[in-house]
């Protein structure tokens, strides 16, 4: 158990238990004519502003983002894992208002509320921006989830009032409200630039940097009007300061690439990670919610079929449900010679691993006597079934390649029914030199004698992969991003970036031919338990027909 997480999330943890809201009507009032200035009623009230991604990220927002880009493809097995389309939907672009794989914005509303209400019993419109900065690049950052997702957005800047109805603005303008927020988080001085036990998984300030980079990259996505509209080839007037915003993060040398890539999404990883600008805690026992293992390993592999020893070497309590199987587009990517990121993809013939190192021995795995054996394709029982039932048996059980990227202890799935204690990334260091490569491919002048291979080639001597001997294009960058955030959270927005959502991949094409032109798809639909407490707010296009 991770003792920073014990140490330094107690006071969150005190209130958690508050349920988000999903209507945006709400009258919040405090118990206190003044809020408690000590620091620790402070840093209590800041904390259930930090972790109100963390349900989200754990499972329903991945769901969301992981399954819709070209990463994964959910089955089914017979009827198991159907969950009334949820999984499945999101693969195949059929989301739809009732789906649970986007049942979480009222948790991003109800926190933003909380930082208004943080602002206000921080002093309101008497506070400096100092005081706030820490609300206000919150309150930016569940408005960017929000827009990144949904498109437009509420602009919710106060504490909402008894019977105030909420509009909905322009994702343009929501982008503006966002970049508006974090220059006044990073010009006040009021966010901590150390980079420490103290400040992990807090809003620091090359957290907001990093955010507001990546909020410029998208700029051409998020003020493009129609989002159905958006190309790639549309101007972008904000890269040089995605760069001068890289750059500040690079010059500041807190970070760099000196973990090994496996190292960084082991169960043991925190704040000693030198590439982790900012990461989302989570701890098997009192950070619960993370359970990434549990949909990407193969089903089965918690045992032989009996009472030994399973993939991990170990006999565990409970299987995985499995049904994140890798596109045999995306397996194609891990095709680099000695790429340490190629270990992450489980396939073919099974050797066992240690649970312990995750080191992959040359044990032979074996379940009920037979050799497990991974195909990349997939093949449904029947060719256009949009269920993806494979057949709840051994041959369905082995389609499709997995993810043993979140390794797993004994004691997550023996004790604490599956939760794990792998902290989620959000922002990198890799990321940042990525996005600056990209930034200057599209027409951001170069700075600090760095070129976009010089960049990339940064990120390929650390997974030892072969290094890049002439200027990469758009393209090597989207598939290197690929290779490197795979199964974390930016591919479905980095296809929408590329202009490549729409692309076939996977069965996506074969099931639902629509798929192709629904460019509408490139957001989703706001849940229709949100549309229900805001009847003022319009569905977006395309989902209410």
């Amino acid at each position: 158990m991770k003792s920073y997480i014990k140490n330094t999330l107690f006071a969150g943890l005190l209130l958690s238990s508050a349920t988000a809201c999903t209507d945006l009507n709400v009258d919040i009032k405090s118990t206190y004519t003044s809020y408690p200035t000590s620091e620790i009623a402070t840093e209590a009230k800041m904390a259930d502003l930090y972790y109100g991604f963390r349900g989200p990220l754990g499972r329903r927002y991945t769901e969301a983002a992981l399954l819709s880009s070209d990463e994964f493809t959910a089955v089914t097995f017979g009827g198991n894992w159907y969950d009334g389309g949820n999984y499945v939907h999101s693969s195949l672009h059929m989301t739809n208002p009732d789906d649970a794989h986007i049942d979480w914005l009222g948790d991003i509303t109800g926190t933003i509320t909380k930082c208004n209400q943080a602002i206000v019993d921080l002093g309101g419109e008497d506070a400096t921006d100092k005081s706030i900065a820490k609300a206000l690049t919150m309150r930016a950052f569940y408005h960017f989830i929000f827009m990144d997702m949904f498109g437009d957005a509420p602009i919710l800047d106060h504490v909402v009032g008894d019977g105030e109805a909420v509009e909905r603005s322009s994702r343009a303008d929501v982008a503006a409200f966002i970049e508006e927020d974090l220059l006044r988080a990073i010009n006040s001085g009021g966010l901590s630039e150390d980079v420490d036990a103290s400040t992990y998984g807090k809003p620091t300030k090359w957290m907001a940097e990093a955010l507001l980079v990546k909020l410029y990259l998208n700029w051409a996505v998020y003020t493009s009007g129609d989002v159905a509209n958006y190309e790639p080839t549309l101007p972008n007037s904000k890269l040089n300061d995605a760069v001068q915003y890289c750059d500040e993060i690079i010059k500041s040398g807190k970070f760099n690439l000196s973990d090994s890539y496996r190292k960084k999404f082991m169960p043991d990883n925190g704040y000693q990670i030198k590439d982790f600008i900012y990461a989302m805690p989570y701890d098997n026992a009192t950070a619960q919610g993370m359970t990434y293992a549990r949909f990407q390993y193969w089903p089965k592999f918690n045992n032989d079929g009996g009472t030994g020893p399973g993939l991990l070497g170990v006999s565990l309590v409970k299987n995985a449900g499995g049904i994140f199987t890798v596109t045999p587009e995306a397996a194609d990517r891990f095709n680099l010679q000695g790429d340490e990121r190629n270990e992450i993809i489980l396939k073919d013939a099974l050797n066992t691993y240690n649970i312990s190192t995750f080191a992959k021995t040359t044990t032979p795995y074996i379940y009920n006597g037979k050799r497990v054996v991974l195909t990349k394709n997939i093949t449904l029982l029947k060719a256009d079934d949009t269920s993806m039932n494979v057949g709840d048996d051994f041959k369905g059980w082995t389609q499709g390649y997995r993810c043993i990227k979140w390794a797993i202890q004994a004691i997550d799935y023996n004790t604490y029914g599956r939760n794990q204690s792998n902290d989620v990334p959000i922002f990198r260091y890799a990321d940042i030199l990525l996005m600056k490569a990209e930034a200057i491919l599209r027409g951001a002048t170069a700075t600090n004698n760095d070129t976009p291979m010089s960049l990339f080639n940064q990120i390929r001597s650390y997974v030892k992969a072969p290094t890049m001997t002439t200027e990469p294009t758009l393209q090597d960058v989207l598939d290197e991003r690929g290779r490197e955030f795979f199964s974390e959270m930016w591919r479905r927005n980095d296809l929408i970036r590329f202009g490549q959502f729409e692309n076939d991949w996977g069965l996506k094409h074969v099931v639902n031919p629509t798929a192709k032109t629904q460019k509408f798809r490139r957001i989703f639909p706001i849940p229709t338990n949100v549309m229900n407490s805001n009847t003022n707010w319009v569905q977006n296009t395309g989902y209410n027909q």
